[in-house]
């Protein structure tokens, strides 16, 4: 496969990876190409941007979580029918796991995909140095070629114009563009990150203005040249998508809207590839689940924001409290978990009633109480896999869980991150919940397990 492809990298976080991708999609859109895009690592709320300009699910290409054979096999997978495909890159260009490790990282991705790089350089306050930085990130790696540059936080032309020479002269490298120091280009942000596009207010006039300034600033046919002349895919081994189910033994209901939507796409594709149909339910507005779920996944996303909404829904919360109780398998990641205990204490130490099929109350943190990834040693059988099972994930979160002292609550995950041991994890007859977030790619059987138990349940339902 000749895949025309091209990654959008950064010296560092927020040196305007998502404003500058965000922006070339537009544009590629503008002139009629159809764009697939793609994040390094495990974010949710950038794909969400991209998603929202290409009219196509964004995905996630993480090689802490995904071997090399199936970063490609999904990348193929997904880029086949369109015109380009358009990564971004994650943190710095070389930052990886640790100091020494270049996984997880975006050059360790471009490497597997053999994709061209067009670095990011914040250059406001600097002429002469920025060559210094170009440079530097153009010879750290032997091997890996940075295409081209792309400069932000520029003041003038007449800065642009220093810079670019500076750069070019040594690093025989072109410069294709740059973004002016301009507080309108600043996407929003809240406690996770960037205001999710969900919250389509902030998005629609922003992106206009955006795709302006890409166009007056940024020389588009060169990017897209780069793209176009990148080799070709290297070959690979597949081994998620093939055996596909004919058609669909269960129904799963997705909790999807303001407050949950922070999925995997590749999840949702994985699920339907071994049988599952998946149909959609809003906690927020919807009163029942659909009638013929056999099972229930929640994602995480900003149950906080609107925990007195999720709150005030009581038909949608007892038809999940029954249908947990007749058995019905429901699987939940992070803010699903906050949606299923007995309450949500918000940012106000406000306290709303959630579903309560799970003991203990969600407290909001003023910090950042967990970030990274991990790996997750199965303590008992669950809807996901069996006893002593090992399944990689990552965390992140505000958040934290306190259990009441007159309930004995037993954990299913041994969590194992960055050398500390903690338990995380709650299973109650076939609802299974906690903090982590896992890509099915990492395990497959994670999803065939799920798809199985639900297929069971449907069975059992109908006796």
């Amino acid at each position: 496969m000749n895949a025309s492809r091209v990654i959008i990298a950064g010296t560092h976080s927020g040196v305007g990876k998502t404003t500058f991708t965000l922006g070339i999609i537009l544009v590629f859109k503008e002139r009629g190409l159809s764009v697939q895009s793609y994040k390094t690592g495990p974010d949710y709320i950038d794909p969400s941007y991209h998603s929202y300009a290409t009219g196509r699910s964004s995905r996630n290409l993480d090689s802490m979580l995904l071997s090399r054979d199936k970063i490609l096999e999904f990348f193929e997978r997904c880029s086949r029918k369109v015109d380009i495909s358009v990564i971004e890159g994650v943190m710095g260009f070389f930052d990886g796991v640790d100091a020494y490790n270049e996984k997880g990282s975006t050059s360790h991705l471009a490497k597997i995909l053999k994709a061209p790089v067009i670095l990011i350089i914040d250059a406001r306050a600097m002429s002469r140095s920025a060559a210094a930085v170009a440079y530097g990130f153009s010879k750290f790696e032997r091997g890996l070629k940075i295409s081209a540059f792309l400069l932000n936080k520029i003041g003038s032309e007449k800065h642009f114009k220093m810079v670019k020479e500076s750069i070019e002269k040594k690093t025989k490298t072109p410069v294709l563009g740059y973004l002016p120091q301009d507080e309108n280009l600043k996407l929003p942000e809240r406690h996770l990150g960037l205001v999710p596009a969900w919250e389509k207010k902030v998005i629609d006039p922003y992106q206009d203005r955006l795709s302006k300034y890409i166009e007056k600033y940024v020389d588009i046919k060169e990017i897209l040249k780069i793209a176009q002349k990148a080799p070709p895919l290297p070959s690979f081994k597949r081994s998620v998508f093939i055996k596909e189910t004919p058609f669909p033994k269960v129904i799963i209901a997705l909790a999807l809207d303001e407050a949950f939507h922070f999925y995997y796409e590749d999840n949702l594709d994985i699920l339907k590839h071994y049988g599952a149909k998946i149909v959609t339910f809003s906690p927020l507005k919807d009163k029942e689940l659909p009638l013929e779920a056999n099972g229930i996944y929640i994602g995480g996303g900003f149950p906080e924001l609107f925990a007195k909404e999720l709150s005030d829904n009581y038909l949608l919360k007892e038809d999940i409290r029954k249908k947990a109780k007749r058995g019905m398998p429901i699987y939940a990641e992070c803010g699903g978990l906050m949606y299923l205990v007995e309450k949500i204490s918000n940012f106000k130490e406000e306290k709303f009633a959630m579903v309560g099929i799970l003991p203990g109350q969600v407290n909001m943190g003023k910090k950042l109480s967990a970030l990274g990834y991990c790996n997750i040693k199965l303590l008992q059988n669950t809807i996901l896999g069996e006893k002593g099972e090992s399944i990689k994930g990552h965390i992140f979160h505000w958040s934290y869980l306190t259990l009441p002292s007159s309930e004995k609550v037993t954990f299913v995950y041994e969590v194992e991150k960055s050398g500390r041991k903690f338990y995380d994890g709650i299973s109650k007859n076939n609802v299974l919940a906690s903090y982590v977030h896992i890509h099915f790619g990492s395990k497959v059987s994670c999803a065939r397990n799920f798809v199985n138990r639900c297929f069971k349940y449907s069975r059992y339902k109908k006796e």
